[in-house]
């Protein structure tokens, strides 16, 4: 049988540190011959899976010579010296000779372009044209325009400021004060070119019991976002601390109310409590927008 021993407190302390080390420090770099934007959502996309991780995060953007990658090698050297550990690289480089310095880093290499590009190539029997920056050619595109167009009319009609032009809507987005209009209104412009309005639902609407006038002849297109009081009255209390605005008892009744309206109209709606701007905007695009399409 096993001789079990007590160790000491100090001794204690030490065995327990030595099972349940601190956060490991890494240094993550997103390189890219571009802005990094395509290497920085594609790694934190992977990062997300590993927790308890302390990471630091560098962007090194348009890296589209060699004296530029030299300058990336070094930086990325300069991080494997001094915490001694291999940096973690995302690259979006598609210049090989570019590629060949970055890859004689001291650092673990994830080649977006070996990962994606190169199996294409084999796939669909045709060599890419290796372009750097590529994507700055978009700028060119009708869907740029359209993206810009929408980011436009987004940033005109936020928060009920405008009622002019809402036949051009392609969606109307209601809910109380801090619900996730603006941010939601603004990601569906700049990712889908998708022109959104925001309306806010304020104590008159509750009075009356009735939205707002201007939204009377777009029914159709409304959508509504709602929220947890509790987490309402937790970001308006950022906003205007000790606020009647940010109190508990106020953000229920908001809350409560707005969605009575939007069950009264039968307008479809749902709760940003616990998504991401990202998963609202694909929600309303789904649910919302393809019904209205079909």
């Amino acid at each position: 049988m096993p001789e079990w021993v007590i160790l000491p407190p100090a001794e204690q302390v030490l065995y327990m540190t030595s099972r349940n080390p601190t956060p490991q420090t890494r240094d993550i770099f997103f390189v890219s011959d571009g802005t990094g934007i395509t290497a920085e959502t594609l790694g934190h996309a992977v990062l997300t899976q590993f927790e308890g991780l302390d990471l630091h995060e560098h962007r090194i953007s348009f890296v589209d010579n060699p004296d530029k990658a030299l300058d990336a090698l070094a930086r990325i050297n300069e991080s494997f010296h001094r915490q001694g550990r291999k940096p973690v690289v995302f690259s979006t480089l598609v210049n090989p000779s570019m590629n060949a310095i970055l890859h004689s880093a001291n650092a673990m290499i994830l080649d977006l372009f070996d990962s994606f590009v190169v199996p294409l190539e084999k796939e669909l029997g045709t060599k890419s044209s290796h372009t750097v920056g590529r994507s700055h050619n978009i700028v060119d595109s009708e869907d740029y325009k359209n993206r810009i167009e929408a980011i436009n009319y987004a940033l005109a009609h936020d928060d009920g400021q405008s009622a002019a032009e809402l036949q051009r809507a392609d969606v109307i987005l209601i809910g109380v004060s801090r619900s996730g209009k603006t941010p939601t209104s603004l990601y569906l412009a700049m990712q889908y070119g998708i022109k959104a309005a925001n309306y806010p639902l304020i104590p008159e609407d509750f009075e009356r019991g009735a939205l707002p006038q201007a939204l009377a002849p777009f029914r159709k297109k409304l959508f509504g976002l709602s929220i947890a009081p509790e987490r309402l009255a937790e970001v308006r209390f950022e906003r205007r601390p000790n606020s009647r605005y940010a109190s508990l008892d106020n953000c229920r009744f908001e809350v409560e109310e707005a969605e009575r309206l939007m069950r009264r109209g039968s307008i479809r709606w749902l709760s940003t409590t616990t998504k991401s701007i990202e998963e609202i905007a694909v929600t309303v695009l789904q649910d919302f927008l393809a019904d209205r399409a079909s």
